[in-house]
């Protein structure tokens, strides 16, 4: 136990920095609150945000350069879009705070904070690691408070378990129709055998009906036989055969 402690201890440790890199550190501390977190700051304003909006990247990064502030078109661009987003969440900055700065490899990165109207944020500039330092990005991150937290984990508790309860009740509401389904299979199954022997009814009558009328033909037939044969003057009704029987009107 004490082996790991001391392991953590020793983790937790930064790597000693070379005497230009802690000149950089200072540099960027003093350079980020005096002069670049107040120039970012002023594009809150709705005018100096579209200040640059008719200009390219490239002439944006010549216009900078000329000012003496290495950065990107691009980045600046960024830059404007992110500061001048977080004035309706924070309000109109109110003063600049503290400013720390610590190297990241190839970057360092400088945290300034800001007091604003309604909520405080965190202005954040990465520099390249040289002595250049060239922009790399710019932020300012609202910073939310405990009640603003606990207002969200609120807001999802209630979503989440008012989903939940939604697709409970829909669950009920669609197993309570299965009692239905019951009588529905009960009154289909009742239908089909009266219409069956509905069927086998009108079935049988037909036939009775075709019987009769081959009945029917059979004794006419029997009848003219007989009237031939009376006719020719002969003692039966062999030999003489009705092919047919045609009624007239």
């Amino acid at each position: 136990m004490i082996a790991c402690i001391f392991g953590l201890t020793a983790c937790g440790e930064g790597e000693s920095l070379s005497e230009r890199e802690t000149q950089r550190l200072e540099r960027v501390q003093q350079t980020a609150a005096m002069q670049y977190a107040p120039l970012f700051l002023a594009y809150m304003d709705d005018a100096e945000a579209a200040s640059f909006d008719d200009y390219t990247l490239d002439e944006i990064s010549y216009i900078m350069s000329n000012s003496q502030i290495n950065i990107s078109g691009y980045v600046m661009k960024s830059a404007i879009e992110s500061v001048h987003s977080a004035k309706e969440e924070m309000g109109a900055a109110v003063n600049i705070g503290e400013v720390t700065a610590r190297v990241d490899g190839d970057k360092i990165i400088a945290e300034i904070s800001i007091a604003g109207e309604k909520k405080d944020a965190v202005m954040e500039i990465i520099f390249s690691n040289d002595n250049f330092f060239v922009i790399e990005s710019v932020s300012l991150n609202p910073v939310s408070s405990m009640g603003d937290l606990m207002t969200k984990a609120a807001l999802n508790t209630v979503i989440g378990m008012g989903t939940v309860f939604t697709v409970l009740i829909l669950i009920s509401l669609i197993i309570s129709c299965f009692g239905f389904i019951p009588a529905i299979q009960a009154k289909l199954a009742k239908k089909k055998p009266v219409e069956t022997v509905a069927e086998s009814t009108a079935a049988a009558e037909t036939a009775q009906e075709e019987y009769v009328d081959e009945t029917d033909d059979l004794e006419l037939a029997a009848v003219i036989a007989a009237a031939v044969a009376a006719c020719e003057g002969a003692a039966s009704t062999d030999g003489f055969v009705v092919r047919s029987i045609r009624r007239r009107a």
